[in-house]
């Protein structure tokens, strides 16, 4: 098969690929667009079908992890043929989703933007190191990404949690009655709790319809209401004619030509198990964050093992997972309500962001970073039926008389960088195209253990001032912990700065070590915010792309 050549090669269709090929095709470059995964196409999402006739009522399976429809199919924590190894005393999991349009497909779509404390956190705290970007140089690429995305929300003026421009926020759905109740018993406490920003349409967005609220976005959105690659930003790109999409390219191996820039890549047909080459002027990976850092590590520069990049030792450190823990409780108020459909938007409308900043900064709290609650409830299942006793139909009128009167509470917090957490090649290990495998060391640390003692805590006086009982009583922080890579939301593998000494890429994402390899995904986070990820790794991914769109224009690559 012949090579050919393009302006820019984009390894991954997920949030940071298909935004800078969106951004590259309309700048009027040629893009190819390699995915790993299966091609996949959300017109066909089963959106409206029922659980009840799924195979065993769409429960999770080793092989479907999220249930019988979820989007991602073919990938998942443990894909066959494609492992990954985990350093003794290490528990950690890495989601592959392994399709066109990687893990927008299936995503929670909440998109909080960062603030000045989580861009700037060493200054604010001496932990971790800051960023060589600023909020304020990230806020009108914040404004252009909710423009195109489509995010609900509003602006609340709250610390740290900042404000989107004008008329860029859609307009939130409306609370839902269990929503209220929290919002009044929070209140009690000072505890906000306000509109959730998620990335779902209330209004119209170019061809993609506002959502009616009658399916599980993690299943796909043919209407394009909830947001994914694969109705957006990959179909729109095609539409100028320059993007090319090849499905099922296993990357591996970054090429270089003699002067040391990149002149490609090398992956590998999934079906055929055939060795191809890809040329570009430019290479931008966005693969995900492991995946991005295996193709690097996988890079031999003069044979030599570090892999390329590497100069400052910084690649694959600094491996980072969001916070995460769970709650429930049980409220008699909320007993025998009325019934009606409040499924809404399948996600939050409501949060509860971090309120503790000035506490934090006085020296109050045990621990350095913040966290938010996501909530959920409605009209399911008790949490708890262990308290229900009896038999016929006064059993049952007990039962759906607890319907709708659990409310789940999970942190996510904020994990600052440790030396115990990265990702290297394992010396044995490989899959079964012959792809040296990831090994994972993963640690929680004080911070992370205290911040969970306090979201405990809290959880607990929020629940006593609403009149309700915890399902089950709080374990310990390390018990309670979620296993590193679980909430989905690794980042920092090769994370950017101001000083290559210390730094894989510049600001622009910009590999130092190699002028015309950039990265376009989470392994350039420099910390991990409380926040959601996928909205700012689309953020950075259109301001790196508008700097490559200029320097191309320019004749510089």
């Amino acid at each position: 098969m012949a090579v050919e050549s393009y302006d820019a090669v984009v390894v991954g269709s997920g949030a940071g690929g298909a935004m800078a090929a969106w951004m590259l095709t309309r700048a009027g470059a040629s893009v190819l667009m390699l995915e790993a995964g299966r091609d996949y196409d959300p017109a066909e999402a089963p959106m409206l079908n029922f659980t009840r006739d799924a195979p065993l009522r769409g429960v999770g399976t080793p092989d479907k992890d999220f249930g019988y429809y979820d989007a991602t199919v073919d990938g998942g924590w443990d894909i066959p043929g494609e492992p990954y190894a985990m350093a003794e005393g290490t528990e950690f999991k890495w989601w592959r989703s392994r399709m066109l349009g990687g893990r927008t497909n299936h995503w929670a779509r909440n998109s909080f933007r960062m603030g000045p404390y989580d861009f700037k956190p060493f200054t604010r705290d001496g932990l971790g190191v800051d960023w060589p970007v600023s909020y304020e140089e990230m806020a009108p690429w914040y404004d252009k990404t909710e423009t195109i995305v489509g995010v609900y929300g509003n602006n609340p003026n709250l610390e740290n949690h900042p404000n989107s421009g004008d008329g860029v926020l859609h307009d939130p759905p409306t609370p839902r009655a269990w929503e209220l109740f929290l919002k009044a018993g929070a209140g009690k406490l000072n505890i906000p709790v306000v509109p959730a920003r998620r990335a779902v349409l209330t209004r119209p967005v170019d061809e993609r319809s506002p959502c009616y609220y009658a399916s599980e976005c993690g299943r796909g959105c043919a209407i394009g209401a909830a947001f994914q690659t694969t109705t957006s930003l990959i179909p729109q790109a095609r539409a100028t004619k320059k993007l090319t999409v090849r499905t099922d390219a296993m990357v591996h191996e970054v090429i270089l030509d003699r002067a040391g820039k990149a002149a490609g890549v090398r992956f590998i047909d999934r079906k055929t198990g055939a060795q191809r080459e890809a040329r570009g002027r430019v290479v931008i990976l966005a693969a995900s964050t492991g995946e991005t850092a295996r193709i690097l590590l996988n890079t031999k520069v003069a044979g030599r093992s570090e892999g390329l990049a590497n100069s400052s030792g910084q690649l694959g450190r600094n491996l980072m997972d969001t916070v995460g823990a769970d709650l429930s409780a049980t409220f008699p108020a909320l007993e025998g309500r009325p019934r009606y459909n409040e499924d809404g938007a399948m996600g939050l409308h409501m949060y509860i962001p971090f309120w503790l900043y000035k506490e934090q900064k006085a020296g109050k709290l045990n621990f350095a970073r913040g966290y938010h609650f996501e909530v959920g409830g409605g009209f399911n299942e008790p949490g708890d039926l262990g308290g229900l006793d009896g038999y016929g139909a006064g059993l049952r009128a007990r039962a759906q008389r607890a319907y709708g009167s659990t409310i789940g509470f999970t942190i996510r917090g904020e994990m600052i960088p440790n030396a115990k957490s990265y990702c290297e090649i394992d010396p044995v290990l490989k899959d079964r195209f012959g792809i040296p495998a990831l090994r994972f060391h993963f640690g929680w640390t004080d911070q992370e253990r205290a911040m969970v003692d306090h979201f405990h805590k809290t959880t607990q006086d929020i629940v006593t001032a609403m009149g309700g009982k915890l399902n089950k009583p709080p374990e310990t922080a390390d018990r309670a912990l979620r296993k590193g890579g679980e909430i989905i939301h690794e980042v920092g593998t090769a994370r950017m700065g101001a000083d290559r000494r210390t730094s894989v890429t510049d600001p622009y994402g910009r590999c130092w070590d190699v002028d015309n390899l950039y990265i376009g995904d989470g392994a350039v986070f420099a910390s991990k915010a409380h926040k959601n990820p996928t909205l700012t790794i689309m953020a950075l991914a259109m301001r790196s792309a508008d700097h490559i769109a200029t320097r191309l224009r320019k004749g510089e690559l």
